[in-house]
Formats: C-alpha cells, structure tokens, sequence
C-alpha cells in the first residue's frame, strides 16, 4: 500500500479527533452511554450485592429513562480504555479519552471499509472515498459520541466492507459466501444488542443476495440469522439482566416494543415520508456532486455498475422500507453512508481518470476537487457553530475552576434540565474527596474534607418545595426565576443563538458571552479556549483578505445562569 494512499485514509481519523477536541462536551442523546462508562470505570463491577452496589454508585439506578438501554457498549468501551486510564489524571481527560476510543474504533472500520472499495473499484476510487467520507459532517463529528447508532455503526461498517469484498471477487471464490455470512452475521449481531432498526436493513441486503441466487438458505441465511441471533442475545442478555437487576432482560426488544409497536417514538415528533429522501441523505453526504453526479455515473457506467447497483438497491431498499415509519432522524440510517459514498467515490474516480481526455471531464474533475474543499469548508462551519451547543458543560466546569470555593465545607449542586441535556456528566463532577454514597457512610472523618454533593432530580413536586433548594449552595438553571429562594446569578453562559449576515462595515454584535472557561484549568476549558482564539484570528483574515467584508456571525444568546445562595459568602469570578 503506497504511502499517499495510506495519508489519504488517515485523514478519515485525523478529522475524527479534531471534531472530539473542538467539541469535547456530550449532549443529552449520548447521556446513558457516557455516564454508564463513568460509572464501570470509576466504580468499578460488583462481585457481591449487585444491587446495593448500583443504587449507590450508579446512575442509572436514579435516571432509568422510559425503556432500558442496553450496558453492552459501555462496557465494550470501558474494556477497550481501561489499559490507559492510568495515564490520565483527570474526569474531564477521560470522558475525552473514552470518546476518542469509540472514534479511533469507527475511524477504523472506516479506513478497513476502504480497502475493499480499493478492491472492487480501484485505488483511485478509495482516495475519493476517503476525501469524501473526511468531509462529511455528520459522520466524522458523531463518530466518537456515544450514541447506541455510533457503536452499532462499527460493526454495521465492517459488515458493508464484508459485503463490498465478496461483490470484488469472482462468484466461484470460496471466500464469497464466507463473506456474506460474516456481512449478515454482523448486522444480525448489532441488531439485536445496539438498534433494532438494522433488522430491515439484514431483510434488505439478504433478500437481494438470495434473488441474485448469491446466497442459499442452507449456507448462509439460515446460520447466519441464528448464529447472529443467538450470540446478540447471549451477549445482551446476560450484560443487561446483570446491571439492570432484571432477568431476563433484552433492552432493545423492549425499546422496539415501546416506540414502534406501542407508538410512542411518535410522540418525539413526525416527518413526511421523503424525509430521509430528501433531507436526510443529502445532509450526511455534504457533497452535492455525490449524489448529483457521482452516484448516477456509477451505477450507469459498465465498469462499476454491477457492484454499484449491488449496494445501492438493498442499502437504498432499507431506507424506503424504514421511511413508513413516522418518526425519522437522520442517524436511523447513517449506517447505509459508507456504502453510498463508496459508490461515489467509483464515479469520482472514473470521471478523475479521464481529466485529461477530453475538456469536461477536466471541468468535472475541478468540479469535484472544489467541491470536496467546499465540504470541507461547511464541515468546519459546522463545526464551529455545534460545539457552541454545550453550555451545560462550560457552566460546570467554569463552576469547578473559575469559582472560588470555601475550604473545609460540602458543596451542594443542583443542575436543571438544560445544563443535564447540554453536556453535564459524571465525568465533568468534582471527585475531590469522597466521591459515592458508600464512600461517605464509610469515611471516618469527613468535617475536613470537601465534598462535591450533586442533584438533578426532576421531580416537580420536590423542586416546588422551598425547603429542597435551602441546603444548596449553586444552581445550574436556564431560568434563575424558578429557583425558590434569595440567589445571586454570578456567572451567565452563552450558547448558539442563530447566524445574521453582516454587510462590509458593519461591526459584530458586542455579547458579553461566555463560551469558553478562559484561563480555567480544565482539560476541556482550555481546549475549546484555544480553538475559540485561534477561530476569531482566522474570522478577522476570512472577512478582511477574502470576503470583503461580509461575514456570517453566530449570535449567542444567555443559556445557563449560575446561582450563588445568598446565605454564604459569595464566591469571587
């Protein structure tokens, strides 16, 4: 493998870490994975009293949520971080440590997909594939959150890659129905334990194979469906009736159960059936020219069209088929984008070996080269505008590190709806000192330590009871007058507001925001501080040299304020 190919393939994870370090903070979507990591790391797994164990150190004992999720990827996760915990001194430095585990895993599927595009359409299509794959948003940025979609994508990934090698070799190859098996036995897999949703796309994908006479029930369908099956439950099963205290437990059944035959994932809102379509697609792709012009080449063009057609119309089927259902988001079918972008990556690749044949596909071939630019370019914008997303997480750590603290006392903290659903974690609390509720029962001198007490119940009869919020010391709350009692606000954050153009002359808005911890010792602060800097020195070049002038500016707007109980003193900023 030559070296410039192997550059090409690395900008896939190279990207990948720089999104998780612009934006290293967690959304409310990635919640139960990410504290459910924390909780196996720092606590550790009970060899005895499962339960009292859990309840006391576990969050999700305190927050289930309306169906129970599955342990299966957490635990996967923490295993794969747990050899260089040791390396890191900090809660914030491993949330980023086991976020880049999980990204470096699916960079990798992405990079070994590669080699089979190289395989079934040429070295020069899994360049474009990588450029392509670089470019776009929604994988690159999702790749290393712990959604139940990012774990069950690995796998999803490599099973596409299985797929894509078998339609690269001749039909007589012993090694084709090896491949198909292992495609089917990987979706079937991370089906059952990650999304139930990747069981239209095993219908899809076998039933091509099975019509194209690729594949028979006896060799392939029947094993891999039950083998599949039966390692997805042993696996789900025996993990998820152990931490959930419940046996037997299948936490994707029941969430299958719950939001598609109960109806309730209607409830969190619907789109028309063209959705994925026309929105969806185009959004995770990013680059206009792939499915305008790259895709439609390749499956119309004789040199790549039978292994094209071969991913398009079961990865394609999947999506009509999943598009009945009324609540759609576009990480429902983010699985299929690998397979899609290989196949414009094969009509990137034959319009680029013919640049110099003949005047349009030279025009083409700049086309394409602007083109992945430009997607580089609004990827970045992205980028920018979603890390500005987390003021949960700026506000904790600002709390944590700007804030001055009195010695020798507990800390209570409450944290509201917004500040949990925009990057609070367990990772992000302060450990200083006791850290569980054992731990506290245990100690036998706990006057002289610090102990960082912190609250998100959602309970509203107790949040309108004046005598909850007299033992608190901080609020985290988006609206400071439904907190009962005499606070003082000593910290507002900002968050993403919306974009306003600004004309040659007009000056931006003058917010007195808070993004970033400026000058805080965390890990994350600093980070996004420097990105922050850095990001204002480009703006002033882009709209002074380049544009004119004219600019897009994000607007801020006031997200989490921090209150101070009045009873105490009151701590310096």
């Amino acid at each position: 493998m030559a070296l410039l190919e192997v550059l090409f393939y690395l900008l896939i994870p190279t990207f990948v870490l720089i999104h998780l370090f612009a934006s290293p903070y967690t959304k409310v979507e990635e919640s139960f994975n990410i504290q459910a990591i924390h909780d196996i790391l720092i606590h550790g797994i009970p060899t005895e009293n499962p339960s009292q164990f859990f309840t006391a150190n576990y969050d999700h004992v305190s927050f289930p949520g309306s169906v129970p999720r599955t342990f299966t990827g957490a635990l996967m996760l923490s295993g794969l971080s747990r050899p260089f915990v040791g390396f890191f001194g900090s809660g914030g430095q491993l949330q980023m440590l086991v976020r880049a585990v999980l990204g470096l895993s699916n960079s990798i599927a992405l990079m070994w997909f590669a080699t089979s595009v190289k395989k079934a359409f040429g070295t020069s299509a899994a360049i474009w594939y990588s450029l392509f794959q670089a470019s776009q948003f929604h994988v690159i940025y999702y790749a290393s959150r712990t959604l139940p979609n990012m774990f069950a994508f690995i796998f999803s990934t490599i099973a596409l890659k299985c797929l894509l090698k078998a339609y690269a070799l001749p039909r007589s190859s012993t090694s084709v129905p090896r491949s198909y098996r292992l495609c089917l036995y990987l979706l079937t897999i991370s089906g059952v334990i990650f999304r139930s949703e990747l069981a239209i796309l095993v219908a899809t994908i076998t039933l091509y194979l099975f019509v194209t006479r690729r594949i028979s029930i006896i060799s392939v369908i029947i094993p891999a469906g039950l083998g599949g099956l039966i390692i997805g439950l042993l696996c789900t099963i025996s993990i998820d009736s152990f931490f959930w205290q419940s046996i037997p437990l299948w936490p994707e059944w029941t969430a299958f159960y719950y939001n598609t035959i109960q109806g309730h994932s209607a409830d969190w809102g619907v789109s028309p059936w063209y959705f994925y379509f026309l929105n969806a697609l185009p959004r995770l792709l990013m680059n206009p020219l792939t499915f305008m012009l790259c895709i439609p080449i390749a499956a119309l063009n004789s040199a790549t069209r039978g292994s094209s057609l071969s991913l398009l119309i079961p990865l394609l089927s999947f999506v009509g088929l999943y598009s009945f259902l009324p609540h759609k988001e576009w990480r429902f079918i983010i699985y299929i984008i690998p397979g899609l972008t290989a196949v414009a990556a094969a009509g990137a690749s034959w319009i680029w070996t013919r640049r110099a044949k003949s005047v349009i596909y030279g025009i083409l071939s700049l086309a394409l080269i602007g083109s992945v630019l430009l997607s580089f370019a609004v990827s970045t914008a992205l980028l920018a505008i979603s890390s500005l997303n987390y003021p949960g997480g700026t506000a904790l750590d600002y709390l944590h590190l700007r804030l001055d603290h009195p010695e020798n006392r507990h800390m209570k903290v409450y944290f509201d709806n917004l500040a949990c659903q925009t990057g609070v974690t367990r990772f992000l609390e302060n450990h200083d000192g006791l850290q569980t509720v054992i731990d506290v029962l245990e100690a036998q001198d706990i006057a002289n330590k610090r102990v960082w007490i912190y609250s998100k119940t959602e309970d509203p009869d107790v949040l309108l009871d004046p005598v909850f919020w007299l033992d608190f010391d901080y609020v985290l709350a988006e609206r400071p007058e439904k907190v009962i009692g005499s606070w003082n606000v000593v910290h507002t954050v900002y968050g993403f507001g919306g974009v306003r153009i600004l004309k040659p002359g007009e000056k931006n808005g003058e917010t007195e925001m808070s993004h970033t911890s400026e000058g805080a010792g965390s890990e994350i602060a600093q980070v996004t501080s420097r990105i922050a800097r850095t990001w204002k020195t480009i703006e002033g070049i882009l709209r002074d040299k380049v544009l004119r002038g004219w600019w897009a500016e994000i607007k801020m707007e006031p997200k989490i304020n921090i209150l101070a109980n009045e009873r105490g003193s009151h701590p310096s900023i």
